[in-house]
């Protein structure tokens, strides 16, 4: 609701004389705020309203809101944030910083070209995977340094979440209260289903202050990296929730702009860096809320009369029965990939993790990155060759049978990437699957001699630290006796992946071996 009339502000900051600049200024509206473009600089003010969940109703209450986001942004995007001036009233005339009444407050911003927005990025095509591991993990040190809150249960924080989204939908005529009722009892279903896990995650400080508004649009490249901006300011509820919420919101915003393989990477990357396997298996959970607020958000501009209300409509509407998705139960499984160097099973492992299991897709547990991970290096870190030994092999997929046996049990569904080429670490993985009760596929990605030659040799970064002389040894191991599904791998990722869901489906016309161990 707006309660306060601010044309006279707007007026002002629209004439490019208030800056003492000649060119020409451009206006960006968001639900809550109004932007101004004036040559190198942007100027950010509140608008004045008062919905559910923020309180801009006084000329106070925004210079206060002005002031903290400027001292929380500015230790996620240093440099961006300049300041924070007031808006006065003398007589007639408005200024910046004058001495008359205070009626108004704007933000003042270093401006940079809004194609360096990752919401821009990726209406371009030109979001990358490269930049986005990098995103996921400027977020996991962020997280790992955000002030741990304990204020109160993880279910009841989730919970107060959900009352807000209930008031938001309750603001707004685009649903009807039969499908806003059918929603909020599947997300009171849903809460209790999770409050034990939510509770224990509380309980280890994992919910803090976190940045509450992280999508695509509130990321930037700003000084040549990906900077966080523009975070939850005006209510601290909001913004103190579990941080794979926080994250859930960045995994939500791919997958709704259909971009499923980013998502699943971001979320696998992060959860690289994050060590947070527990909560993997809330991220549908908490995608669906996400894409909750998302709907009742742009309910919301409807109702204040946007003069694009047929697409805000449309909008959230996909939002809603985005939520509707995420919030069915999907069965978990297990997927194990396995072949020489060369054979391409990380590159399928990445294509094929976001078709399984509930969005953002399954989580993939794979052997390069535990190995650096256990040696306390990056996963682009080359390692010596002790750290090859059979030993630490032995101890890799160990780790690989437990990792995904523990999210197995949880409920969520695991890509598991390795060589495999021992039976014994064929068991094992296989095991996880029987102890957990789910279906298991194995792949075994066979190719010539001759085309892993080619690929290792021009293998560049990444996280294998394979050779052609480690390919040699590979090559000259039996592998044992093969169970799993062999699939031809000198051919198109989409081919490849293709073939192995159709099998799973089975829909493939050639019979397999797999099952539902137990």
């Amino acid at each position: 609701m707006i309660v306060q009339n601010q044309d006279t502000v707007v007026d002002m900051l629209k004439d490019p004389a208030t800056y003492g600049d000649a060119g020409p200024v451009e206006t960006i509206e968001t639900h809550i705020s109004r932007i101004f473009l004036v040559g190198q600089r942007a100027f950010k003010m509140k608008r004045a309203v008062k919905l559910p969940y923020v309180d801009f109703s006084t000329p106070e209450l925004r210079v206060a809101a002005c002031e903290k986001e400027v001292e929380l942004n500015s230790r996620t995007a240093p440099g961006l944030y300049l300041g924070v001036h007031r808006i006065t009233r003398a007589g007639d005339q408005l200024a910046l910083d004058g001495s008359g009444e205070l009626v108004d407050a704007v933000i003042e911003m270093v401006r940079f070209d809004q194609s360096n927005l990752l919401d821009r990025m990726a209406a371009a095509g030109t979001l990358t995977p490269a930049l986005m591991t990098n995103v996921a993990r400027m977020i996991a040190r962020y997280h790992r340094s955000a002030d741990v809150i304990h204020a109160a249960g993880g279910s009841a924080n989730i919970g107060g979440v959900l009352a807000i989204n209930s008031a938001g939908f309750a603001t707004s005529q685009v649903f009807d209260e039969t499908e806003i009722e059918t929603l909020n009892a599947a997300f009171r279903a849903a809460l209790a289903r999770h409050a034990a896990l939510l509770d224990r995650r509380e309980a280890t400080g994992r919910v803090r202050r976190c940045h509450g508004d992280l999508h695509l649009r509130n990321i930037c490249v700003f000084d040549g990296e990906p900077r966080l901006f523009d975070c939850i300011e005006f209510n601290d509820q909001i913004a103190t929730v579990d941080v794979l919420y926080d994250l859930a919101f960045l995994l939500m915003d791919l997958w709704h702009r259909g971009f499923p393989e980013f998502a699943n990477l971001v979320m696998n990357r992060y959860l690289d860096d994050a060590d947070d396997e527990d909560g993997f298996v809330l991220l549908p959970f908490f995608m669906a809320v996400r894409a909750a607020v998302r709907a009742h958000v742009t309910a919301t501009q409807v109702e204040e009369g946007s003069q694009d209300s047929t697409k805000l409509v449309a909008d959230a509407r996909s939002y809603f029965q985005l939520a509707q998705v995420l919030l069915a139960e999907t069965p978990p499984r297990l997927i194990a990939i396995g072949g020489l160097s060369g054979s391409g099973k990380t590159t399928i492992a990445e294509a094929l993790a976001p078709q399984i299991g509930a969005p953002p897709g399954a989580r993939i547990v794979e052997s390069d990155r535990i190995r650096k991970a256990m040696h306390g290096v990056p996963a682009e870190t080359r390692l010596p060759d002790k750290a090859y030994r059979p030993g630490v092999s032995e101890r890799v997929y160990r780790q690989i049978a437990w990792r995904s046996g523990l999210i197995l049990a949880e409920g969520g569904s695991v890509v598991a990437d390795a060589v495999f080429d021992k039976p014994k670490d064929r068991d094992k993985v296989e095991r996880a699957a029987n102890e957990a009760n789910v279906p298991f596929a194995g792949f075994w990605l066979a190719a010539d001699p001759s085309v892993l030659w080619r690929r290792v040799g021009e293998r560049k970064g990444g996280p294998s630290d394979a050779t052609v002389d480690i390919l040699s040894r590979q090559l000259q191991r039996d592998a044992g006796a093969l169970t799993w599904r062999k699939i031809e791998a000198d051919r198109k990722v989409a081919e490849i992946t293709a073939e192995m869901v159709a099998l799973m489906e089975g829909t493939a016309s050639t019979a397999v071996s797999f099952r539902k161990t137990g």
